[in-house]
């Protein structure tokens, strides 16, 4: 019994005072999703310190949620202390269990599908229903923290052992699947998983939130390049043809395939429509950026210089791209992540500034 209550005594020297813990659940909850978010942008390794330390916070989100448990089970489970509040509370929890049980469960290695969706596919949904419950519970339960609850160094002490913890934890479960030779060994730093083959049917459709048009036909399909370019032009699908590239393609829904894609340098394109197009005059724009639209009305901006080595591939692995897969073309973009990977190009537009609203266009298009 003594090294029971011995352990029992140093958890409580541990655990923070109860406004803190509370209003802890809600910045860690906002950092998750911030760090979640911001990693779907991130396709190369000198990222990785973004996806330790999400990880890292999920575990810290365990521990929290474990504390505030031991404070308010006894609320969950008498009935006669139930309040309005009780029932919001109950759904913020299970999103939070959700959140957590889907994210550990695809770090170690578990791949399922649910319709359509990958189990880091729900990890996401869970995540972002969090946010408003966590918002709104906090809105009825919480009570604002005081100066006394964060002075000291003992509170800052603890939550920098959380996320030593965290990471310590992280790093010893990659550890074990390797020791173990579980599926989660052969992940990228992402956390995406690999998809063997060559050509269309080595790796999944999937579709950026709405975007499914009606197949495109090839015959009719023409490819404008316009905008800051000497003579704005189109192109055939089978004119775009000549260039090769080995890229890896990382998808947001959680897998990775590296395949040989075909088709024409966007460099190549914009010289075929007259070059950059130089204003001369002092106040004339410079071409600066590339944007690539979707027959959907979705659209992603690269760097002049990056979108000038990029791909618009019309074959991978030797197939003629499939409907499915952004058929007659798409974007290859090593380095970036598959969402900016455009499908059913239909413009290549060179332009002076970035397109600030493709941000709010990936949530909207393909929708009528």
């Amino acid at each position: 019994m003594g090294s029971r209550d011995d352990i029992a005594a140093v958890l409580d020297r541990l655990e923070p005072p109860p406004r803190v813990v509370d209003w802890s659940l809600l910045v860690v909850v906002l950092a998750e999703t911030a760090t979640g978010l911001v990693s779907f942008t991130v396709g190369t390794p000198d990222g990785w310190p973004l996806f330790w330390l999400h990880r890292s916070l999920g575990l810290a989100i365990v521990v929290l949620l474990g504390w505030k448990l031991a404070r308010v089970r006894h609320r969950l489970f008498d009935r006669s202390l139930w309040r309005r509040s009780t029932a919001l509370s109950v759904l913020t929890l299970v999103a939070a269990v959700g959140t957590v049980s889907t994210g550990i469960l695809w770090v170690v290695g578990v791949d399922v599908r649910v319709s359509y969706w990958t189990l880091l596919s729900i990890h996401v949904g869970f995540g972002l229903l969090l946010v408003p419950l966590v918002a709104f519970h906090a809105a009825t339960r919480f009570r604002p923290p005081r100066r006394v609850d964060f002075e000291g160094r003992r509170t800052a002490v603890q939550y920098g052992a959380l996320l030593i913890a965290g990471a310590i934890v992280y790093r010893l479960q990659q550890g074990t699947n390797a020791l173990l030779s579980t599926p989660g060994t052969d992940r990228r730093f992402t956390g995406s998983q690999p998809r063997e083959g060559e050509g269309n049917d080595a790796f999944p459709v999937t579709s950026w939130v709405a975007d499914d048009p009606d197949p495109i036909d090839r015959a009719i399909y023409r490819l404008g390049v316009t905008g800051l370019v000497g003579e704005p032009r189109e192109f055939a699908a089978d004119e775009l043809a000549g260039d090769e590239v080995s890229a890896l393609l990382d998808c947001t829904s959680g897998w990775y395939t590296v395949q040989e894609w075909s088709g024409t340098r966007v460099g190549d394109l914009i010289e075929a429509a007259g070059g950059l197009e130089s204003g001369g005059a002092p106040d004339a724009p410079e071409p600066a950026y590339v944007r690539f639209v979707s027959v959907t009305g979705y659209r992603w901006s690269l760097p002049l210089e990056e979108a000038e080595d990029a791909l618009i591939a019309t074959h991978v692995g030797g197939d003629r791209l499939t409907h499915g897969h952004g058929g007659p073309v798409r974007l290859v973009a090593p380095g970036r992540r598959g969402f900016q990977w455009v499908k059913w190009v239909t413009r290549v537009e060179v332009r002076a500034e970035r397109d600030p609203a493709q941000w709010v266009v990936t949530l909207v298009s393909g929708f009528d």
